[in-house]
């Protein structure tokens, strides 16, 4: 498993942690771990052209970033939260492997199909020249 892989479940982890009544200073740790892993994911959704979880990524950064924090007050509201970014995070660990495999069935296929260059044999790139050149002529 790669780290990227055990960092994105350790923040969905600690996401569905921040469900319960915690100390404000793990909430501020949450803030700061999210925003990484977001951070993350959305630099990989944009390497891979990935828009939409792009989007979805950019307003989870936006919702946890402890630069320019905002309060919603009321736990109530940051529960369904927590719960769909821990998903999100999940998710993303799923969707990587299923993308990871398809690239590397992509490549797999691409290598079966290219032979080296010494086993081809192309007869329409000979060159062969009837004309005797004037060498040969005399």
């Amino acid at each position: 498993m790669s780290p990227l892989k055990i960092f994105l479940t350790f923040c969905a982890i600690c996401c569905f942690l921040g469900i319960f009544r915690l100390p404000l200073e793990y909430y501020t740790f949450l803030r700061i771990l999210i925003s990484i892993g977001a951070l993350l994911v959305l630099y990989n959704t944009l390497s891979f052209k990935q828009h939409y979880l792009s989007i979805i990524f950019l307003v989870i950064l936006i919702l946890f970033n402890p630069v320019f924090p905002i309060y919603l007050y009321r736990k109530s509201l940051w529960i369904p939260i927590d719960t769909i970014t821990g998903i999100l995070f999940l998710l993303i660990n799923f969707l990587e492997k299923t993308i990871q495999k398809k690239e590397e069935e992509i490549t797999e296929e691409a290598s079966e199909h290219l032979r080296p260059i010494h086993q081809r044999t192309i007869s329409r790139d000979r060159i062969i020249n009837p004309k005797k050149t004037k060498e040969e002529k005399t």
